[in-house]
């Protein structure tokens, strides 16, 4: 990769969304057994800048455009560094710690990420990682982060950093045209391709009038959409984040009450998500006779993509159910929606909205977010980890964790992770709207094991609605 990358549109609309009520900045804890050994921890993140080159390059803005640069004063040192927990190092100190990461801005002078080694009295080591959003999205820094990662305590000796090249000849390339000019190169090449294939198979016509009407359709829903339910997991927020997580779910548990039930993994979490909202509003004298609205990540990028970092992923705007009592119905109504979402193009079209942002204004920009953001409550992603046990630094990795950041003031994120044929839930809440994040957390596995025991109890009764709230309610 050249010492000088134009940053992508999309990439630059992350990069200029910091406000500092949300930090756009992806925030995950590993969670380790024993120690690390530090020496090869710093030869696994070596490793890591020399495959992801990302990882040693600064965010510089240059004659109006962003570029991604490498930094000549790369020091690991600034990037890896020892934290103390206080008091009983547990996890309520964890937590805070990683609240006050959440709440504080990386440093823009330096490759927009750091690392931190915590000892903590949870069983071993935790390391606290912090990325910028503009360096890429959940399903490609999972992916980074896999290459520090070993199969085995004892890793293979691994090769050492080369040195980039710096070839001046390169960079002046890159520096070369606007974006627009190469906005404009690619689109006029996408047009004449469709041009030419309208005229050599005329049937194409209609295909992509077909299209374009579902573009349009699409866009008219998303700018139509009305604000949000007004409710505490929404409003005017602070700059100071709160962070829970869960206890760990056997994966094979999910998966067998999602084949009895007829629903996905990701289905049934979003379901129990939503109960556990429900319930936290009924405890806090909240009314739930309402849909909420949550903006659910769809990863875009095609299965032969080799991991390259950055940001390829669409939204669907979720209607959340709360108004449902019943756990079964209250599945099958996320399941039903989630369907529709994904057949549709709202996906494509906000990761293309994603894109215009980043070559419009920054004035403009901040609008159209402030008016995206007032039509849900929460963003909910589902990042599929590695399903064999991992090690980094001769440590097992036992359970890895992250944070998404919220856009204007959305100032909830749920963050489902499966690691090791486990799943985990993460939430990051704005104190401000909801001081006491450990409440929801609590209520994700209760509603779960609900759908569980309603399968393992009596099977037919899931086909028999009445006497399934016989059982439920007495």
């Amino acid at each position: 990769m050249s010492v000088c990358e134009l940053i992508s549109c999309v990439d630059t609309a992350w990069l200029r969304m910091d406000r500092p009520n949300n930090l756009m900045q992806i925030v995950g804890v590993l969670m380790f057994d024993g120690q690390l050994d530090e020496a090869i921890l710093r030869e696994s993140l070596l490793h890591t800048v020399r495959v992801q080159p990302r990882f040693g390059q600064k965010a510089c803005l240059e004659g109006g455009e962003y570029y991604w640069r490498t930094d000549p004063d790369f020091d690991l040192d600034l990037h890896l560094k020892r934290v103390i927990l206080p008091g009983k190092a547990g996890k309520a100190e964890l937590e805070r710690l990683v609240a006050d990461f959440a709440s504080t801005p990386l440093n823009h002078q330096r490759p927009l990420w750091e690392m931190h080694l915590v000892d903590t009295s949870l069983g071993g080591q935790a390391l606290v990682v912090r990325f910028h959003h503009a360096m890429g999205d959940g399903f490609s820094l999972v992916r980074a982060m896999l290459t520090m990662m070993d199969e085995s305590p004892v890793a293979p000796p691994r090769p050492q950093p080369e040195p980039l090249a710096n070839d001046d000849g390169d960079e002046e390339h890159d520096q070369q045209g606007s974006r627009l000019l190469r906005a404009g190169l690619k689109l006029t090449g996408t047009l004449w391709s469709k041009y030419v294939e309208v005229l050599t198979h005329p049937t194409k016509a209609m295909d992509y009038l077909k299209t374009s009407r579902d573009v349009t359709a699409e866009l008219y829903t998303i700018a139509t959409l009305s604000d949000d339910a007004n409710t505490r997991l929404k409003g005017e927020t602070g700059s100071t984040k709160r962070v829970a997580w869960s206890e760990q779910i056997p994966l094979p548990d999910v998966k067998a009450v999602g084949r009895v039930l007829g629903c996905s993994v990701n289905d049934l979490l979003i379901a129990a998500t939503a109960g556990a909202f429900r319930h936290y509003l009924l405890e806090q004298g909240d009314q739930t006779d309402i849909d909420i609205r949550a903006l659910v990540p769809v990863n875009m990028r095609a299965p032969d993509d080799k991991g390259a970092l950055g940001n390829r992923f669409g939204l669907v705007a979720l209607d959340l159910p709360l108004n449902i009592e019943h756990p079964l119905q209250r599945l099958y109504a996320v399941r039903d929606r989630m369907q529709a979402l994904k057949s549709s193009l709202q996906p494509a079209v906000v990761l293309n909205l994603l894109e215009v942002m980043g070559m419009a204004p920054k004035a403009v920009q901040q609008q159209a977010i402030d008016i995206l953001s007032a039509k849900a409550s929460a963003v909910i992603t589902n990042v599929p980890g590695p399903q064999q046990t991992l090690y980094l630094a001769g440590a097992r990795l036992r359970q890895p964790l992250f944070w998404v950041p919220q856009a204007g003031d959305i100032a909830v994120g749920v963050s489902i992770l499966s690691y090791d044929n486990k799943v985990q839930l993460g939430l990051i809440t704005d104190k401000k709207r909801v001081p006491n994040p450990d409440l929801i957390v609590e209520r994700f596995a209760v509603e779960f094991e609900q759908l569980l025991l309603l399968v393992l109890m009596e099977p037919d009764l899931l086909y028999d609605p009445d006497m399934l709230d016989q059982l439920l309610h007495g």
